[in-house]
């Protein structure tokens, strides 16, 4: 298999046959060697529903079991708010500079590359945390249905199984998202629906209206503040991703028209799937449930399943272990993506070992993707601890890890803005401006550097050792990469009139995909063309 390497890579003009065999010179990034074949419905869908996992579908339930069905709606809400602002903050900057690496050489290029290390490396981790939760569920799923297999053998299956996928590249990986994304969100219309007629009592056989019944016992609250500040946790890990479609830009064919209508869609799916979730899983499942929090079980049980269980309606339990599965897969594949493409992207920029990153004839990094997929092997303290346990512990590292590198983007994007007005430019010139800016982005930072030192909180009384250093490690880790890089390396702190605003601006690889995926439909279209254009 032959590997491309950008640093020894020649111009797109050069003959196919002089490095790699057949390969699309068109479509393949010189700075990377990642291919530009994903479609602005591609990158849409997974702004709205590509990174939803099983998380959201499971994890609540320790969230709802914390904290009860108010903590959930403000937990959920209060991070919404600061998702929103992040990704604002990061459609600005990535409109304009489509760059491999996203907000990391964003970092780099306007605040300092020691910085940049410091945040790249804290945001491979995040999604190498988020896989092994994937893993974590899809062997607890798999357990449940039959155990005749051990807990082992399932996660080799679907290890390979993932990593043979990837290797075909992000054309497939782009319309297999596609689709996944779109029966997620259709199963998550199906499970409001259901939430809304079990409420009213209009269920075949159910004897009166549920109502809002699990508000009044056990009640809004499980633990007070205590409960909130858990939320916090569990919320951040459910939105990370809100930020991926940055990571995936150099490899989309028109960022100019992908990158913006995936921006405006985080805020539907902010409130349709998120608020939607923490809405209709606090009215239909109490938060003191039997299975919401089961440290010692390998198995995991959803909200969802408790709901339908108390409904009366015990087979339904396998229809949403089904769609928990398909989550899964969505789910698995993006994370292996996402940390994968922030890994090549780094070993391209110095910030890690050079031989990660190459790519082969496909344009797949293939050692950034192995090293990737190795991480998900933390998954299997689930052997030891139980799934719930080691859920809980490898939320706490996610958690931490997304309020770092959220604050990192609003930061950096009140460092770009400083260089593009101390240069003279206009904010009329930039092809996607920032809602609200200057307080849209200092309100993101200030709010994550808050939530990061709060989201421990719950550890101080009674103190617990282990689940505070799991919450707050790897918060001096970021300083101790950030100043040992510096130190060893002497990088710059560049100043507002140092940083460099041209180099960068990647124009559309195909202009002719604009008109047939425009953001507005053409009043030629037939309805059905508009409403799927919108869609």
């Amino acid at each position: 298999m032959a590997l491309y390497d950008p640093k020894h890579a020649p111009a797109e003009h050069t003959s196919p046959s002089s490095y790699a065999g057949e390969r699309d010179f068109a479509n393949i990034d010189p700075d990377s060697g990642v291919k530009r074949g994903l479609k602005t419905r591609h990158l849409s869908m997974m702004a709205l529903a590509g990174i939803i996992g099983p998380g959201i579908l499971i994890g609540t339930g320790g969230a709802l079991a914390n904290g009860g069905p108010a903590a959930l709606l403000i937990g959920f809400g209060i991070i919404g708010i600061v998702a929103f602002s992040v990704t604002q903050s990061l459609g600005e900057m990535t409109t304009l500079y489509p760059t491999g690496g996203a907000f990391v050489t964003l970092s780099e290029r306007f605040v300092d590359k020691a910085f940049a290390v410091a945040v790249g490396w804290n945001y491979w981790l995040l999604w190498g945390c988020v896989l092994a939760n994937e893993y974590n569920v899809i062997c607890s799923l798999l357990v449940f249905w039959s155990d005749k297999v051990p807990l082992w053998g399932y996660f080799l299956i679907f290890w390979f199984a993932f990593l043979a996928f990837q290797m075909l590249g992000v054309e497939s990986f782009g319309e297999a998202e596609f689709w996944l994304a779109l029966m997620k969100v259709f199963g998550l219309i199906s499970y409001f629906m259901f939430s809304i007629i079990y409420a009213a009592g209009g269920l075949i056989g159910q004897q009166e209206p549920l109502g809002f019944r699990y508000w009044n016992d056990p009640g809004p609250w499980s633990n007070g503040f205590r409960g909130v500040a858990t939320v916090f946790v569990f919320a951040s890990t459910f939105y990370a991703g809100v930020e991926a479609v940055a990571v995936a830009a150099t490899e989309t064919k028109n960022p100019s028209v992908a990158v913006p209508l995936a921006i405006r869609q985080v805020i539907w799916r902010i409130l349709f799937v998120y608020m939607g979730v923490a809405f209709f899983f606090g009215l239909t499942c109490p938060s003191n449930a039997d299975g919401l929090v089961n440290g010692e079980s390998r198995a995991l049980k959803s909200p969802m399943t408790i709901a339908i269980q108390n409904a009366g309606w015990e087979g339904g339990v396998h229809l949403i272990n089904a769609f928990i599965f398909i989550t899964v897969l969505s789910a698995a594949n993006s994370s292996i993506y996402i940390g994968s493409r922030t890994l090549l992207f780094m070993a391209q920029q110095g910030m890690a070992p050079r031989f990660i990153g190459k790519t082969n004839s496909r344009g797949v990094p293939v050692y950034a993707m192995l090293i990737t997929n190795l991480f998900g092997v933390l998954s299997m303290m689930n052997v030891s601890t139980g799934g719930g346990k080691a859920y809980g512990y490898i939320i706490n590292l996610s958690g931490v890890c997304t309020f770092i590198v959220w604050g990192a983007i609003s930061y950096t994007h009140i460092r770009f803005r400083k260089a593009w007005s101390a240069q003279n430019r206009s904010p009329d010139d930039l092809p996607f401006k920032s809602i609200a800016y200057p307080w849209n982005a200092y309100f993101g930072l200030s709010a994550n550097i808050f939530l990061a030192l709060v989201q421990g909180w719950t550890t101080l009384s009674p103190f617990d050792a282990g689940t505070f250093v799991d919450a707050y490690i790897l918060l001096p880790l970021f300083g101790v990469i950030f100043v040992g890089y510096k130190f060893w390396f002497k990088t710059k702190f560049w100043h507002s009139d140092e940083v460099d605003l041209d180099s960068g601006m990647r124009k559309d690889l195909d202009a002719k995909e604009i008109p047939e995926e425009a953001e507005v439909a053409s009043p030629k279209q037939s309805w059905v063309k508009k409403l799927w254009s919108n869609f």
